[in-house]
Order: structure tokens, then sequence, then C-alpha cells
């Protein structure tokens, strides 16, 4: 039986940035685990570390050798396989070099079947690891995928930064790898200033070792000694340290040996509004702002140093220069905006291209102009609010070609929010513009106030409008303007605001355009609009746990107000399953009446024609469809559905005593009126013929 070993490999190169080397470290433990598989070597849990300057896998119990293989593989029949002189044919040929054997080894035996067949004795060698490990090591840096990769020295080799050196041992034996000119062997090197040059890495097993004294830390040891610096922080100075979590994971991936540090920068910059303060010391210097127990900015924030923890001191200093002269750049900017007035710098947005076809960004405001007050008039608002959603929408993109904007473009909204307060705009109107962008992604918060998200939909639906009306919809691999997540965004806000017509929107929008000059045909675009709509609202019901099927029905009345599309849905399937058999048979019955129906003939019903079981349905069927309508009216789901319950007792009868398909023409077609009538009621309320199908 072969002994096992740790395997390590280990690709050391200049500084690799956090998001590449996140996403090579994840491919190379994939690898490396498919490859020993691929190769027939035995091995234990795949395990992989990481650090700015190195990439390594290590594999516990990695046999030294394959196993050895012996298998007896059946051939063609022996009549196929030989001719009458005993002499092989191409089939015993063929067979007997596919497997690696000799054609005079072939042996002839009787099989369960009765037939006899030639059979080969093949022997596959163990093989020693070591060679193996060569060749899928050197495969494995080869195969690593980096977004961009570059070339370095006299080789062909790429990588995502140059490599400079390989450690690749199989327990205590360096395994020869070659990569770029670098060959493998037992060193690895240690941190740039602490511990700087090569280590010697005795045995696989003691490579985690070797680092730490060598002060350097893997990922998730560096991501828990960061966390605990801060966690300590916060308990000592009873504050609260903002760490989103892709700042963050890019500072573990930016040390090998973490301190955390804490600097402070003047009080005057508490003056500008912290959005643009903690923007720029979170992506310019990834620095984490720091809140008092109140919530409110301080003046301290977190770095987290990969320097030698003596000079501290010296790294606080530095850092504290830097943070100085970055804010006070948006301070500048800040000031100088307040100088402009919104209103004087719409005029500027005529210069800022939306898109190419559908004009500028000051042409986009003119349009959301005319479809937030509807929003807000649909919303049953008075004529303030739709005063109010227009002045929003108005100064919405005014911030577009602030400087302040300009420098830190993710604050779009919010600095224009700051700078409509500062000129004494009402405080619905500086919400709405600092929200209006909200939802920005799957869990935003929505925008606060009615104001708000009357400009959010006009603004959304803006773009979605215009991008089908120059017939440019989202397809699976582009969406540039990000239309499927504005349609989800308008979906989410009006879910919140249930009086509102999403098509009566739609068609307020695209009239805005027509407007413009945009050319398109309008019914058509409408209609594509709508029922783009409805796919992101079946999307939505299914992530929201409603049955397909139920789904599905919901989509054949044709709403796609989200609130309403939704409380239907979940009182069907609230329904369905309170009463699985009656709805299940009202299905079925629908089915069977929609099979027979003919349009064509209407609903109108010759009395004098009906028997009593005709008669009893045609009586529900009248008393059904008035309180459908009237539950509907009042949004009652609930109520509309015990109504079609009713149905069932006279239509199970109808379908038990009569005869639809009568030889009399008159009687036939007026019961086929019937079960027109009988279909109808329940079109307003769900396509039940599709939980039929289910």
């Amino acid at each position: 039986m072969a002994t096992t070993h740790e395997l390590l490999l280990e690709i050391g190169c200049e500084e690799l940035p956090s998001a590449p080397l996140m996403k090579a470290v994840v491919q190379l433990g994939k690898l490396m685990d498919a490859g020993l598989d691929e190769a027939g070597l035995t091995h234990g849990e795949v395990r992989t570390l990481s650090t700015p300057r190195r990439l390594a896998v290590m594999v516990a119990d990695v046999a030294d050798a394959t196993e050895e293989v012996h298998t007896c593989a059946r051939g063609p029949q022996a009549r196929i396989a030989f001719d009458a002189d005993g002499n092989p044919t191409k089939a015993a040929l063929g067979f007997a070099r596919g497997k690696g054997v000799d054609a005079s080894d072939l042996v002839t035996r009787e099989a369960e079947d009765g037939k006899t067949y030639v059979f080969a004795d093949v022997n596959v060698a163990s093989r020693p690891a070591a060679g193996l490990i060569t060749e899928l090591a050197e495969r494995t840096i080869a195969s690593l995928d980096f977004p961009r990769s570059q070339r370095w020295g006299s080789t062909h080799e790429r990588f995502c930064r140059p490599v400079r050196w390989i450690c690749c041992l199989l327990g205590s034996d360096v395994i020869p790898v070659r990569y770029a000119d670098v060959t493998s062997g037992n060193v690895t090197r240690g941190h740039r200033v602490l511990a700087p040059g090569d280590h010697v890495v005795g045995e696989a097993s003691a490579y985690e070792d070797v680092l730490e004294r060598a002060f350097v830390l893997g990922e998730d040891r560096r991501r828990a000694v960061i966390e605990e610096g801060i966690k300590g922080l916060e308990a000592r100075l009873a504050c609260h340290v903002d760490t989103p979590k892709r700042t963050f994971d890019e500072v573990v991936n930016l040390c090998e040996w973490p301190t955390v540090l804490v600097g402070h920068f003047d009080d005057e910059f508490l003056a500008v509004p912290h959005e643009i303060i903690c923007e720029s010391m979170l992506s310019n210097q990834r620095y984490f702002p720091v809140y008092d127990a109140d919530g409110k900015l301080t003046t301290s924030f977190v770095v987290v140093s990969n320097a030698d923890p003596a000079v501290s001191d010296t790294v606080v200093d530095g850092n504290e220069r830097v943070v100085r002269a970055r804010l006070d750049d948006a301070k500048f900017f800040y000031e100088e905006d307040l100088k402009t007035p919104l209103d004087d710098l719409l005029p500027r947005l005529d210069k800022v291209t939306f898109q190419e076809r559908l004009g500028t960004v000051l042409q986009k405001v003119r349009r959301m102009e005319v479809v937030a007050p509807v929003v807000a008039r649909e919303a049953s608002a008075d004529v303030a609010c739709q005063h109010e959603a227009e002045r929003a929408a108005h100064l919405a993109k005014a911030d577009l070609v602030s400087q302040a904007v300009v420098e830190f473009t993710s604050q779009q909204g919010v600095m224009g929010g700051y700078y409509a307060a500062a000129a004494g705009e009402p405080t619905e109107v500086c919400d709405a513009i600092r929200d209006q962008y909200r939802p920005r992604f799957a869990g935003d918060d929505l925008p606060e106030g009615l104001v708000g998200k009357c400009v959010a939909v006009s603004d959304k639906l803006d773009t979605i409008c215009g991008m089908f009306a120059i017939d440019e919809p989202p397809t699976g691999s582009s969406d540039p303007f990000a239309v499927r997540r504005s349609a989800i965004g308008v979906l989410n806000i009006l879910e919140t605001l249930p009086a509102v017509s999403l098509s009566a929107l739609v068609d307020a929008s695209l009239d805005a355009y027509a407007r413009q000059g945009i050319d398109f045909d309008l019914p058509a675009v409408s209609h594509a609009v709508c029922d783009y709509f409805a796919g992101r609202l079946a999307v939505m019901a299914k992530d929201a746990g409603v049955r397909p099927d139920t789904i599905e029905a919901v989509e054949a009345t044709g709403v796609i107000d989200p609130a309403e599309f939704l409380r239907r849905a979940r009182a069907l399937d609230v329904a369905r399953a309170s009463q699985a058999d009656l709805f299940d048979d009202l299905a079925t019955a629908y089915a069977r009446a929609s099979h027979l129906a003919d349009a064509s003939l209407g609903t109108d019903v010759d009395e004098a024609l009906l028997t009593d079981p005709e008669r009893a349905l045609d009586d529900a069927c009248s008393e059904g469809q008035d309180q459908v309508a009237q539950a509907l009216e009042k949004g009652d789901y609930e109520s509309a559905l015990a109504s079609l319950a009713s149905l069932r007792a006279p239509i199970d009868t109808f379908f038990e005593d009569v005869l639809v398909m009568d030889d009399d023409p008159a009687i036939r077609e007026n019961r086929l009126r019937l079960l027109n009538r009988f279909a109808g009621v329940f079109a307003d309320v769900a396509d039940f013929g599709a939980l039929a199908r289910a």
C-alpha cells in the first residue's frame, strides 16, 4: 500500500490585486483537486492559502504513487475476432491495440449470456507521484485565469504579476516544477520588511508555521486579526467602525502581517457631508470611518498597516497627512458647488449624453418632470405633492455636473440633496433628490417619502421605456443601462403604492418620448414594456414562494400592478393549500368548459331552453359574477375566490346530467353559451386552466 504525504504548491509573485487574488485562489484549489483525481493519486482535504505575494494549495494524505490496476476487458465475440483459420481480424487487432496488449495475448471465454468473447487482461503499473505532480503543477499554474495577465523577462508564459519563486514539496521531497524561468525549491519568502529573504520549508506540513515565523499570515488568520483589532477599538472607544464587505475584503488582501491603527483628521472636515468624507476614505485610501454611539461620524479613522508595528506612529502620521489632503479636496469641491444654484447647473446637462438615440440628460429631466407628477396623481396625492414631485424631478440630475459628483461619482443624488437643502428647497424635494436612485440593488432601501418614490419611478421608467422604444431591450448577456434592475426597482416601489396603475405610467413615459420626437410604434412598445414587467413580476412571485402554476394563472389576467398581482397570487396559493380538492375540481371543470366553449357564440343564454341543472348553473353564474366583480373592486381576492368556489356544485351537476353537444343545434349552442358564461366568471380572477395543467 502506498504511503502518503502532504503536498504543497506555492506560487510566489509580485503583489497581486485583491480581486484577481480572490478568484485565483478558488481556481487553484479546484484545479489541484481535479488534477489529482485525474492522475489517479488518492488524497485527502484540499486547502488554499493566499497573501498579496503568494498563492498556495495544500493537500493532505497524497499517495506517493498511483495504485497498480488489474482489469479484464471484454471485446468482440470470438467468431468476429478470429477468422476461419484462427487469425485475428481487424476487430481483434483494434481491440487489442486499444487495450495496450498484443493480439496474441487475447483469450476467449464464455460469458454469462452463453456467447464466447475475447478478453484482454490489462495491467496498469503503478506510477510514482513526483512526475505526475510536476506535470499537474505546471499545468495548474498555466491554467489560472486572470482578467489581465502579463509577460516579463524573455519567456512567453503569462501570469497576473511576475512569478518570483515556486515552492513545491511532497512531504520533505522537492517536486521539480518550472514556470517562466523559475524553478521550484523548498524555500518561501517572508514579510518584505519584518523577515525579508528566503525561508526554508523542511516539510510541506510545516509550511504555515514557517510563514508565521516569517511574519506572514494566511487570509483567514489576517481576517481574524483585523476583526479582533477593530472589535477591541470599538470596545475601548465606545464607537462603531464601518467596515463595508468589499473594502474589508480588499484590506485583508493588502497585507501579510496586519496591525490595526487609529488616525484622526481635523474637526473642520465634519462640516462636509459625511458621505463624501467616507467615500474618500474607503475608496481612495481603504480607511474605515468611525462613528460614535449616536451614529455620528467622528474625526477618527481606522487604518490597517502592513509595516513593522514598531513604526506605527510614523504610519499613522503619514496616513493622517494623506487623508487631510484628500479631505481638503472634498471640502473644496463641496464649498465651490454651494456657490452655484442647482437651477444654474441644469443647462450643462444638455452637453451630457444620456443615450445616443434618446438624447441628453437634460431631455431626460424634461421627461421626468412630466411623469413624476403623474405618479403622484395616480397615488392620489394632493396638488402640492404633485408640484413637489415635478420640482424634485426638475433638479434631480443637476448634481451630475457638480465638482463633488464628478470626483465622487457614487454620491450622485446624495450631493444634490445637500445642495437643494442649502438652497432652501422643501425637505420632501431634498429627500427625493437624495433617494432617486433607490433601490440600487436587491434588498436596498426604497425612497422614504412619496415624492421620492415618484421621482425614482419616473427616472427608472424613463430608462426602461426609452430602451424599448429604440428596440434595445436587455438580453441575457447585455444590459448596459441596467433595465432589469430598474424594472425590479419600479415594481418594488409600486408595491407600496397599490393605487398606481403601472400601464398608465408606461403610456405617460412613452408619450413623453413621442413628444420629444422619438419615432416608434407606441402601442407595440407599450405592449412590449408591459410584457417585460409581467416577466419580472413572475420572477418576484417565484422568489416569494408562489407556486409556478399559480403565477401562470394570475399572469393570464394581464395584471401587472405588483401589489395586486402578488395579493392575487398569494390569495390563490393559500386557497389552494387550504381547499386543495375543491380548487382541483374547479380547475378541471374550468378546463373542460373552456375546451367545449365557443367564444363566437357569446354569453346571451335563452332561458326558455334551460333545464333545471342548466338553470341552477345560470343562476350561480349570475350571482358569482356579481360577487366576483364587487370583491375585485374592493381588492378582496379571498372573497372573489370564495365566490368561485360556490360554482363547484352546479357545474358538477351540469356535467353529470346534461349532454352539452345535443343533436338539436339550438339547444347545443345555448349550452355552449352557458359554458361561456361559466368560464367568463373566472376570467378576471385567474386562468384556472393553468392550474388544471399542473
